[in-house]
């Protein structure tokens, strides 16, 4: 487990989820919402059979200290490079795009297969470094947790009672460059490839992101940074019909991410394409781009070409 960055917990909980933890130690936590919905799970929900975090580093030794005995954690790393050879995998646990070429090279240049915390990268070129790596054959997944999250499952598996999908939207609170993902990632298994344009007409606190999809469907993602109470806030409307649905579980979607990630590891075959994620880092980028050029509409295809 390695990395972590201001306003981001996820060494503590994914570590839990993998370890059980020590609640007396984790109450300690500084992300309160983490010891609040891990006291909620039964105790047999964590675990992932055959895995261990064995090893954590973090950017300020005293938060790896902190979670070591939080979450059952037996060693300490000095270095991050230091876990290369003792570990089977690592998790980058880090959710600031623009670093993580920087973080994940040693790593890549290893072959130790990787985690990747949301969003992978926020620009262009780190965009084309990451294509680079998968290209080479390098195992690196990234994906938002949200891609996971059970209350969308039913859409995910039909939309048919809706009709045909024209307009989706959903929320989130926090800055576009590192939440944006969390919205994305719920819309995207629903409608799937084929988003062709991005127009942020916000700011960078009020992020308004019209994006239009070959199927005909507008989808508009909004980040907001105090918009607390709009964590996850779905809504699908099509010919026939609609439905809004509330991300809840936190939990469950922690888990089922990282189970997807470790059985990539155990089968060699990733739950989704890299096609797709160099979509949504399109669609980063694009929602990026548009703002920073007073909200005009731009081409996905177009990001990261020469």
């Amino acid at each position: 487990m390695l990395g972590m960055v201001d306003d981001n917990g996820h060494p503590y909980s994914w570590s839990a989820i993998f370890n059980g933890y020590d609640p007396e130690a984790m109450a300690a936590c500084p992300f309160p919402a983490i010891p609040d919905y891990l006291s909620r799970q039964p105790k047999h929900t964590f675990g992932i059979p055959g895995v261990r975090v064995t090893h954590v580093w973090t950017d300020d030794p005293k938060d790896a200290r902190h979670i070591s005995k939080c979450s059952l954690v037996p060693n300490v790393a000095e270095r991050a490079e230091d876990v290369i050879g003792q570990v089977d995998a690592a998790l980058i646990a880090t959710d600031k795009g623009h670093e993580h070429v920087r973080r994940c090279r040693p790593f890549v240049e290893a072959g130790l297969p990787l985690f990747v915390d949301k969003p992978l990268v926020d620009n262009a070129a780190d965009l084309a470094i990451f294509r680079a790596w998968i290209e080479g054959g390098k195992p690196i997944m990234s994906c938002s947790s949200m891609r996971y999250a059970k209350e969308y499952m039913p859409y995910r598996a039909s939309t048919h009672d809706l009709g045909e999908l024209r307009f989706a939207s959903i929320t989130t609170p926090k800055s576009w460059e590192r939440y944006g993902i969390h919205a994305l990632e719920a819309l995207y298994p629903l409608l799937g490839p084929g988003f062709l344009t991005a127009r942020n007409s916000g700011t960078a606190e009020r992020n308004i992101v019209h994006f239009k999809h070959r199927c005909g469907a507008d989808a508009v993602a909004v980040a907001t940074a105090d918009l607390y109470g709009g964590f996850g806030l779905l809504t699908l409307a099509g010919t026939k019909g609609s439905v809004q649905v509330a991300y809840r579980d936190s939990f469950h979607a922690f888990k089922a991410q990282l189970e997807a990630f470790t059985e990539y590891l155990r089968t060699g075959e990733t739950p989704f394409p890299f096609a797709e994620t160099d979509e949504l880092m399109r669609m980063i980028i694009g929602g990026i781009v548009s703002r920073e050029n007073g909200g005009a509409e731009i081409s996905l295809d177009n990001i990261g070409q020469a």
